[in-house]
């Protein structure tokens, strides 16, 4: 028999910024959506791009189009962190869930389509 747990959490809420396809950091041509959490209604978001408020949109979500820096503002739970969205050939990334020490984490190499790579070598604590 399957059990329902209801976690509840005391304290301020906060906004979220939730990243789609999951991974950080987001690159432009994974057709990255990004979706604004918090109280209040979704029309109530405000969103900011470089720092600057940003467009009409005031909906919950859109799918990016250009690179820069993502944040929103939800009356009640405040800003977002930060998501940045580039337009890099070769990245390397890692889940944009949060982490705890000791969590295994899948890093993944992923390059754009065009490109022809014929072999992926992951290093561990090598220095610039």
């Amino acid at each position: 028999m399957a059990r329902k747990v209801v976690l509840l959490v005391s304290g301020a809420q906060t906004t979220q910024l939730l990243v789609e396809p999951p991974w950080r950091p987001a690159v432009l041509w994974d057709r990255v959506t990004l979706t604004c959490q918090g109280l209040g209604t979704a029309g109530a978001t405000t969103w900011y791009k470089n720092g600057q408020r940003w467009g009409p949109n005031r909906s919950d979500h859109f799918t990016v189009t250009e690179i820069g820096t993502y944040q929103c503002y939800r009356p009640g739970s405040g800003f977002s962190p930060t998501v940045t969205v580039l337009y890099d050939q070769l990245v390397l990334q890692a889940p944009a869930w949060p982490l705890l020490e000791g969590d295994t984490v899948t890093l993944r190499c992923r390059w754009q389509q065009n490109m022809s790579v014929t072999e992926v070598q992951f290093y561990h604590g090598i220095e610039e």
